[in-house]
């Protein structure tokens, strides 16, 4: 059953014309503490491919979902090394507010520790992956909107001016 599993998503990610692949990847990366922005790539897979908007919405945040999973795990492991740490404004507001505070997850430059300092203080898992799924999906939506908004023609000018 796993393994069906496995192969279904490979198969959706492997889709040859339209990037899924990449877009899944670095949305990954970049919700890991690796400094790096998914958004340019799924606008590119659906400019260049409008019928794909809805699946690069849900790849997107899956790849940038379980990229905060990780820096999840990563801060569970770190609160063992460094349980003795726990005196900073960040912790007292992530203790107050509990498993919604990963609503902001998607924000630049704090959303990646975030996710980080809810797993050092062991947040409940679920809520906080539910939560922070909701806040990625959302930032996808509301950016490749906006992009998608935008005359075609200042995105020839802009390619001109690059290149």
């Amino acid at each position: 059953m796993i393994e069906a599993g496995v192969q279904w998503l490979f198969s959706v990610l492997a889709l040859p014309k339209v990037g899924l692949s990449s877009v899944f990847i670095i949305s990954f990366i970049s919700a890991t503490l690796i400094p790096m922005g998914s958004e340019p790539a799924v606008f590119a897979v659906i400019k260049a491919n409008p019928e794909l908007f809805w699946p690069a919405m849900l790849v997107a945040t899956l790849g940038n979902t379980l990229g905060g999973v990780v820096d999840y795990a990563m801060g569970y492991a770190a609160n063992r090394a460094f349980h003795h740490e726990r005196q900073s404004f960040w912790f007292a507001w992530l203790q107050k507010f509990g498993a919604k505070t990963m609503l902001l997850s998607w924000l630049p430059v704090i959303g990646d520790p975030i996710c980080t300092l809810a797993g050092w203080l062991k947040l409940p898992f679920w809520p906080s992956i539910a939560y922070m799924a909701l806040g990625k999906f959302l930032r996808y939506l509301t950016v490749s909107s906006l992009l998608l908004s935008v005359p075609d023609g200042f995105w020839h000018s802009v390619a001109k001016f690059i290149f």
